[in-house]
């Protein structure tokens, strides 16, 4: 359902006031051909009337001749940005860059954050961003989450379908996404509110079930049959069931690419206005799907690259899966019962 210009634009005052833009600030807005273009009209009115210095910076799309999706998550880390200089200066340059084209995963993205300018990225539908606009509130449970996460040795999850999985954690950072990006050198996406981690390399270990009604991303589709993924010293050894298996095994093969099959980030969804429903109501080429990995209780996994928290894993095959009724622990403590979530702080 359409929305307005106008509520789009008082959305993104909110959003940008909570990412902390100041009048005077250098604001470089990112887009490609497949940008969605109301938001890139509201966000440029947006940032003007909030007193930002705008820099519109207008990119190629890229992948489209190698990748097997037109979704933006489908080849990750190789953007229109690698070699252009011009642009990467822009960037480095700016307090605040918003990212309608997602530059996730790539090594331009970490060099502009290391130069301590915030980074936002916008990718769904205006509708989708409207409803799911970050709150306080989001960002609260957020950082309850992600705290106990950063004291966190051990993480386990189970599930009723089969679920039996476990892996160290505390090498790599927290992920935190609250929706909102108010540090210097952060990078956040509106919208979202759930944490994660990467698990100590060579850790993970045990099975995960994908059961039937889990979400496949970024094929944007429910399993409609149960998936084994076994899973050995971090890395995804058999991919175990009937057609969902093959056609899971058959795309992460035509990478060719072993990183393709190491574990990447574990965690659970914090938001409490994304459904888990919305994938069957939505064109699936409109957005990310981030009611799919943000939904209150899920279980979030993903495979691949570990570039974002300073790993070496630079392939484009990423997956990422939220499953449903699952039970997570951290050392032994529940953050998860069969979906709910437990610690008050984040309720």
């Amino acid at each position: 359902m359409a929305i307005s210009d106008l509520a789009l634009i008082d959305a993104w005052k909110d959003v940008l006031t909570l990412s902390k833009l100041t009048a005077g600030e250098q604001v470089s807005l990112l887009v490609s051909d497949d940008s969605n273009p109301q938001l890139v009209s509201t966000a440029r009115i947006a940032v003007g009337q909030l007193g930002g210095v705008l820099t519109i910076l207008q990119l190629p799309p890229l992948n489209g001749d190698v990748a097997l999706s037109r979704d933006k998550s489908g080849y990750v880390g190789h953007t229109a940005l690698r070699g252009n200089r011009p642009a990467l200066e822009a960037m480095k340059h700016s307090d605040l860059v918003i990212d309608t084209m997602m530059l996730l995963f790539s090594p331009e993205q970490e060099e502009i954050l290391k130069t301590g300018a915030r980074m936002l990225l916008a990718c769904e539908p205006p509708e989708v961003m409207l409803r799911m606009k970050p709150t306080l509130d989001d960002a609260r449970r957020a950082s309850a989450g992600a705290a106990r996460l950063a004291t966190a040795k051990t993480l386990t999850v189970t599930s009723k379908a089969g679920t039996d999985f476990r892996c160290a954690v505390g090498q790599y950072p927290v992920l935190k996404q609250q929706g909102f990006v108010d540090v210097k050198g952060g990078w956040d996406h509106w919208p979202s509110c759930f944490v994660a981690t990467w698990p100590n390399e060579g850790s993970c270990e045990g099975v995960i079930v994908i059961d039937t009604g889990d979400i496949l991303l970024p094929f944007k589709r429910y399993a409609r049959e149960p998936i084994r993924i076994e899973i050995e010293g971090g890395w995804i050894r058999r991919i175990v069931g009937g057609f969902e298996a093959e056609y899971l095994r058959s795309y992460m093969e035509s990478f060719n690419d072993p990183d393709a099959y190491a574990m990447a980030h574990v965690g659970w969804g914090l938001h409490k206005k994304a459904h888990w429903t919305t994938l069957g109501l939505y064109d699936r080429e409109a957005g990310l799907s981030m009611d799919a990995r943000s939904f209150y209780g899920n279980f979030l996994w993903s495979s691949g690259p570990n570039t974002e928290a300073g790993g070496t894993r630079d392939t484009p095959c990423h997956m990422d899966i939220p499953l449903r009724g699952h039970s997570l622990f951290l050392d032994g403590e529940p953050m998860t019962i069969d979906g709910r979530v437990i610690p008050e702080d984040q309720k």
